[in-house]
């Protein structure tokens, strides 16, 4: 029997679709083609949580917390700050130099989506593997499973690069730090659900 959303899990997908949507009609507005490689995965992303909504149960939080992820990324290459997109905004110089500035927003976003990302997948493995619960795997499993998500984002980005050159994706530094970030919000992740499960 098919399962019915709960209506907090309509509340979200009508939220995502409706930033998907409005995030579209700007981006084709203002001639920016290189969204329909990043709409064409959002929608993939939002269609694949759908389907498995049944066997995967996700709680409310997670799927806020994928939902705004997404608001985020879409809004980092359509939102414009200061001459360029919000993805290029610098917001904290922790680092600055000639090749590289630490904290960008776009550094921020790889950090929480895949630490979001780690977090799911520890819910998954221990869901439907219920005897990894409390070892160590189901700690180090999400943080290198993410990780690999990252590359795989990595991948998609630089397709968007090959189909439209114009973009603000970066280069191999960009590209390195972007890697460096999804690890660390995946460890972040990881680590807070460690202590969690120790002060339990």
């Amino acid at each position: 029997m098919k399962r019915v959303p709960s209506r907090g899990e309509q509340g979200v997908a009508y939220f995502t679709l409706a930033y998907i949507v409005a995030f579209t009609l700007w981006f084709i507005s203002i001639g920016n083609y290189e969204f329909i490689v990043y709409v064409i995965t959002m929608m993939g992303l939002v269609l694949l949580v759908g389907v498995s909504l049944g066997k995967a149960e996700y709680t409310l939080a997670m799927l806020w917390a994928l939902s705004i992820w997404g608001l985020m990324h879409m809004a980092g290459g359509g939102v414009a700050v200061g001459g360029s997109v919000l993805y290029n905004l610098e917001l904290v110089p922790i680092v600055e130099t000639e090749r590289l500035f630490i904290l960008k927003y776009d550094q921020v976003v790889h950090a929480y989506g895949f630490g979001v990302t780690a977090w799911v997948l520890h819910h998954l493995l221990t869901l439907h593997f219920p005897q990894t619960r409390g070892t160590a795997t189901a700690l180090v499993y999400p943080v290198l499973a993410s990780m690999g998500l990252g590359a795989l984002n990595e991948i998609i980005e630089f397709s968007a690069v090959l189909m439209v050159p114009d973009t603000n994706v970066g280069g191999y530094i960009n590209t390195a730090l972007d890697l460096c970030f999804n690890a660390a919000g995946a460890v972040i992740a990881m680590t807070i659900i460690g202590l969690r499960r120790r002060a339990a």
